[in-house]
């Protein structure tokens, strides 16, 4: 499936319109480092991969803007740990 990205600047936060639902990745931006600090997917969009689908949406974004990540968020720290490959992403 695909959906499209919104940088919800206002509200700090990267997110997907599905459904009447809104799943989100929100950031602090640190000098141009994207420190991603909670992701939340609504219960019923759950167990669909769509955190997944989400973050890495948002770091092809990041990378687009010439900016880093940084996992604060659980959910960012298990993903890198499991996909050592999307480093280059990260500070």
């Amino acid at each position: 499936m695909s959906y499209t990205l919104i940088h919800n600047e206002s509200a700090y936060q990267y997110e997907y319109h599905i459904d009447g639902h809104i799943a989100y990745i929100t950031y602090d931006d640190q000098n141009g480092n994207m420190h991603l600090t909670h992701t939340t997917v609504p219960e019923k969009l759950a167990g669909k991969g769509l955190a997944r689908i989400l973050l890495e949406a948002v770091l092809e974004q990041i990378k687009k803007d010439n900016k880093k990540a940084v996992a604060k968020c659980s959910y960012i720290v298990n993903y890198l740990a499991k996909h050592p490959e999307a480093s280059d992403y990260f500070a």
